[in-house]
């Protein structure tokens, strides 16, 4: 299976009004089907907002750096595959599937031990079927 660095983007409205900036990958069916990545591991990490509800620039520079460092060390062996990224409303989400959660976690501990102390949670559910994926992909524009 080949991964690809295909993404689209688009953008979704939080209940208070608040824009969410959606980054989702595109071209990973294969990896969907294989039935290999059962489990969904989303990373929520907290942020003081500016009035439009997005990170300062300083915390976005750091967001990017830790997010490119996951990437990497998950992918490097299709461990976990990031699929979503949201960000808007004082939150960015990172959306990984993965083979094992357990495995995840240590490689997550082990790619984070370089970075301070991240305002990051977790959160891990059984999602075999790719829902959270297959409703990002719902808000996906279509190609013109």
């Amino acid at each position: 299976m080949k991964l690809s660095d295909n993404w689209f983007s688009s953008v979704a409205e939080a209940d208070n009004g608040c824009p969410i900036f959606i980054s989702g990958r595109d071209d990973i069916n294969e990896f969907r089907l294989s039935e290999k990545f059962k489990e969904r591991v989303e990373i929520y990490w907290g942020y003081a907002a500016t009035p439009k509800g997005m990170p300062s620039e300083e915390e976005a520079t750091l967001m990017e750096e830790v997010q490119t460092a996951l990437k990497d060390a998950f992918e490097k062996d299709k461990l976990a595959i990031l699929t979503g990224i949201y960000t808007g409303n004082s939150e960015r989400t990172l959306v990984f599937y993965t083979r094992t959660s357990r495995v995840f976690g240590e490689r997550l501990n082990e790619t984070l031990a370089t970075f301070d102390k991240l305002p990051i949670t977790l959160y891990v559910e059984n999602d075999a079927t790719w829902n959270e994926y297959q409703e990002m992909c719902e808000i996906k524009p279509f190609a013109e």
